[in-house]
């Protein structure tokens, strides 16, 4: 008998809804995840996370070999890559299990550098994960059905979903960096210098000159252009852009919108930089993991700027199964630079700057790529 495998899947308080309807007797993906859903065997377990409040609610079996359906059974999409399914445990959102709850147990909260990375495994699904985190996924469950703990759920949080975005491959969704600042019809204050300015910040305002000084556009990401460094917004430096002038479909172009720096000439993105100082370094992989995932043709030079001593930690985190299996593989595309090697360019006189092109971040930057033992 092969070995049960379980899977990663999400679900929002509606979609959850909507199967509870029907006795859990079915589940469903979009095409785009027709490739993985063919690996499912009967027996798995597909473990039910339910977004929004980021609670595991239950366990399902997968009961029949997977296959195509049209039947209209979810109101948001059709999900026509299904698996029949039968209930192994079942909680209701008040008595499921907080992730955090679990988060000394998990693998994927073994990684204490990087605080945030777990929430790339729950960003997207069906995603196969370890038999050992899957029995202590069930064993929680059995124990929370055994013994439930009410938690009171926020409404909002209950009926959140996240907007679902147009893609080449199908609809999905972008996570805001941040929350931007409301805007309102109060006319802006002076802008006034910062007590520390920020080292993202000061990282941002180095890139913006060097592309400027090279007869470049930038763009500086949405949520970051009231940033102040000397006096000025970054959103008003020289040669910082208003608009981009690209066409992509909705998903792709907030992505790339929430991207720290880009260096344009015309229509065409010539380097695209995240810049990470702190203790994590997974949100801005991400949001280049979605940009190759969105648009593997593409073709853009991709930079992760950081403090040099964590050039070993990105390099690692590019090198991750998650971003290696990638078309094309990040550690081929994406490069290294250190925060020292910027300030030296920086050192040089503006009018030697000016005279550099875009491929002097080959000289600027470092692999990622890693050899094999």
């Amino acid at each position: 008998m092969a070995k049960r495998r379980y899977w990663l899947n999400l679900c929002t308080a509606k979609s959850w809804e909507e199967s509870r309807t029907r006795g859990y007797t079915c589940s469903g993906w979009n095409e785009s995840r027709w490739k993985a859903v063919q690996k499912m065997q009967q027996g798995d377990y597909l473990l039910l996370y339910m977004s929004g409040v980021s609670r595991f609610i239950g366990v399902l079996e997968v009961a029949s070999k997977p296959f195509r359906s049209e039947e209209r059974i979810w109101d948001d999409a059709l999900y026509p890559c299904r698996v029949e399914a039968k209930p192994v445990v079942m909680l209701e959102p008040d008595t499921a299990v907080p992730i955090h709850d679990l988060k000394d147990k998990l693998s994927i909260f073994r990684d204490m550098e990087s605080p945030k990375a777990w929430i790339g495994r729950v960003r997207g699904s069906p995603q196969e994960w370890s038999a050992e985190d899957g029995e202590t996924i069930l064993r929680a469950l059995m124990e929370a059905k055994e013994h439930p703990v009410v938690r009171e759920v926020d409404p909002r949080k209950l009926a959140y979903r996240p907007p679902a975005l147009k893609s080449k491959i199908g609809a999905v969704t972008v996570p805001d960096s941040e929350p931007e600042e409301p805007e309102s019809s109060v006319p802006p204050k002076e802008p006034t210098e910062d007590t520390a300015v920020s080292e993202h910040t000061r990282i941002q305002s180095m890139l913006v000159t060097l592309g400027g000084e090279m007869g470049l556009d930038v763009w500086i990401a949405s949520n970051d252009r009231g940033r102040v460094v000397g006096g000025k917004r970054l959103g008003e430096l020289p040669r910082v852009i208003d608009d981009l002038p690209l066409q992509f479909d909705a998903a792709t172009m907030k992505t790339v919108k929430l991207i720290d720096v880009l260096w344009l000439r015309r229509r065409t993105i010539e380097a695209a930089f995240e810049i990470e100082c702190t203790t994590s370094i997974y949100s801005g992989l991400l949001r280049m993991s979605d940009l190759i995932s969105m648009q593997p043709n593409l073709n853009i030079p991709l930079y992760i700027v950081a403090p040099d001593e964590r050039r070993a930690k990105v390099i690692e985190e590019v090198n991750r199964a998650t971003f290696t299996r990638l078309s094309p593989p990040m550690p081929e595309i994406c490069s290294f630079i250190a925060l020292s090697a910027l300030e030296e360019a920086m050192r040089h006189p503006p009018d030697l700057r000016r005279h550099l092109k875009p491929d002097y971040l080959e000289e600027l930057s470092e692999s990622c790529e890693v050899e094999e033992a």
